[in-house]
């Protein structure tokens, strides 16, 4: 399986916030989970971090560490 890299649109919005991206420091996430969908473009770590909580995306998918194992 193979990825394609591309430069979006310099007017690209934010899937979060919908500010253009290039005004701000522009983040490219894909979810390779599902065959690698379109991109989504965030204007920031601050976008990307509040749909990740809104959307509630790290509900099981972190390990669990416990200080006796």
């Amino acid at each position: 399986m193979s990825t394609t890299v591309s430069t979006p649109d310099s007017e690209q919005t934010c899937a979060y916030c919908g500010s253009r991206i290039f005004d701000h420091d522009p983040i490219c996430v894909r979810d390779c989970d599902d065959d690698c969908g379109s991109p989504a473009f965030f204007c920031n770590y601050a976008c990307l971090s509040a749909r990740v909580d809104e959307k509630d995306l790290t509900a099981g998918d972190a390990c669990e560490w416990s200080p006796e194992e």
